[in-house]
């Protein structure tokens, strides 16, 4: 337009009507962009967490105060994090639609614990199996055990360390792996008057508590991760733990972290392990402790 009218010594109004510009365009002056360090806050996050969508980040964006402290608004995130190309890519696959079985109604924690297996590799080749126990009432991690072998004998005694931590669960769902079917997972169970919920072959959705978290652990750790020795594993493996539990917002949860949620539900001391003492505990006489549980076993425990 300049150079129309200083080439051919023509006022802006007939040089914008020779080439067909509104005059409110040719003067047009951008704004500036308010959003600039609300951008580079949702970018620097991004980055850190790139597995994360828009909906989490914006959770923790308002966590950490951006935006002046101000509240910040889920559309205006989402067209930000469309502008700067964020979007996490997803295969997407084709699903069968079946009726979903009835669950029970979880209601408290400790009424359900799922765990499996999930399995990963060293730099040298060598496999790694995890042991994932969750609760699914409140969706936290308990428990990442990382080994080359994991057998029925390591599993209850994670399962009993648990215990002494946060109480005894109601059920314990899993699936038909020689681990969670032997007879000394049987027994144990017997034992702890524990049950065991073992879920149909060929089904693993009905134990989805597990395998969602499954999900969010390879995608988020995993596969993010490079692991040159199982010592290596297990530290990183209890910081994603604790940054799953305490940091990280639960999309079940209305983006509260799994330890927001069961403190705001009024659980801020999960059942002790008063409440279910260990069948063969002793008391300060040296007494063995026997609770309303255990008053009505068919074989009493005698003590040396």
């Amino acid at each position: 337009m300049a150079f129309v009218s200083v080439e051919f010594r023509l006022s802006e109004r007939t040089a914008c009507k020779l080439l067909g510009v509104e005059r409110s365009s040719y003067r047009y002056e951008p704004r500036p962009d308010r959003n600039i360090e609300l951008r580079e806050e949702l970018v620097k996050l991004a980055r850190q967490k790139p597995r994360y969508g828009y909906r989490r980040l914006h959770a923790l964006l308002e966590r950490r105060g951006a935006n002046g402290g101000q509240p910040v608004n889920v559309k205006r995130v989402y067209r930000l994090y469309a502008e700067e190309g964020l979007a996490v890519r997803r295969r997407k696959r084709k699903r069968l639609v079946r009726d979903r079985a009835l669950e029970p109604r979880l209601i408290r924690p400790n009424q359900e614990w799922a765990m499996d297996f999930i399995v990963d590799g060293l730099a040298t080749g060598r496999m790694v199996r995890i042991l994932s126990v969750v609760d699914a009432y409140t969706r936290e991690c308990l428990a990442l055990e990382a080994d080359t072998s994991l057998g029925s004998g390591r599993v209850t005694r994670v399962l009993e360390r648990l215990i002494g931590e946060r109480g005894r669960p109601e059920n314990l769902r899993s699936d038909n792996g020689p681990e969670f079917t032997s007879r000394r997972m049987l027994g144990w169970a017997e034992d702890w008057k524990v049950g065991l919920v073992h879920i149909q072959p060929g089904r693993p959705m009905q134990n989805g508590h597990v395998e969602s978290f499954h999900g969010r652990l390879r995608d988020e750790c995993l596969n993010a991760s490079w692991f040159r020795t199982l010592n290596d594993v297990r530290s990183t493996l209890a910081s994603w733990r604790r940054e799953y539990n305490c940091e990280r917002p639960h999309s079940s949860l209305d983006y509260r972290t799994p330890e927001e949620f069961r403190l705001k539900a009024g659980y801020a001391d999960v059942e002790s392990n008063q409440r279910f003492p260990h069948p063969h505990s002793l008391d300060d006489q040296g007494c063995e402790i026997i609770s309303k549980q255990n008053q009505t076993r068919e074989t009493p425990v005698i003590s040396g």
